[in-house]
């Protein structure tokens, strides 16, 4: 699938559909992060071909860049600061139609015109990393978006400590 503005169509949300068992029997016996991620965010990024599909793992003050598909990205990025560090501050998941929009939107890549950032919770609840996604293409998420990823996320959820 590309990413065509498709953002609540019955495509995407079978798409979704399917990524559910896939995903868990790659995760079955996957006890590794690092690992789990690195599918994750392949597994995502073929499945859509969004621009850049990658993690943030929370370090101390700052988000440092983990497992992602896409071109080089940002490797550190400051609590509350830019779409991840925003959601990361908020704990809770961002859609941003328009990146040039976002104040203090934080440009890895020209080419990312719009994002969704989920908080992904380590076992004891507080935000552990956050699962960020940049499209080419304008207004790119929706709700669909935001349910199917929450979902997916919660399984990464006993992997963090």
């Amino acid at each position: 699938m590309t990413t065509t503005s498709k953002k609540n169509s019955a495509e995407r949300v079978a798409a979704y559909d399917a990524l559910g068992p896939q995903w868990a029997q790659l995760l079955d016996d996957e006890r590794d992060l690092i690992a789990a991620m690195a599918n994750f965010s392949a597994l995502i990024h073929d499945t859509f071909g969004w621009h850049w599909v990658g993690f943030y793992r929370v370090a101390g003050a700052e988000l440092v860049l983990g497992p992602f598909q896409g071109p080089v990205a940002c490797t550190r990025i400051t609590y509350g600061k830019g779409v991840c560090g925003s959601a990361w501050k908020e704990e809770r998941t961002l859609v941003v139609p328009d990146v040039s929009a976002f104040p203090g939107h934080i440009a890895c890549s020209p080419h990312s015109r719009s994002e969704i950032v989920v908080p992904i919770r380590a076992r004891d609840g507080r935000v552990a990393a956050v699962l960020d996604i940049d499209s080419e293409v304008p207004d790119d998420f929706g709700t669909v978006d935001v349910h199917g990823l929450e979902t997916l996320c919660e399984t990464l959820q006993p992997l963090f400590e």
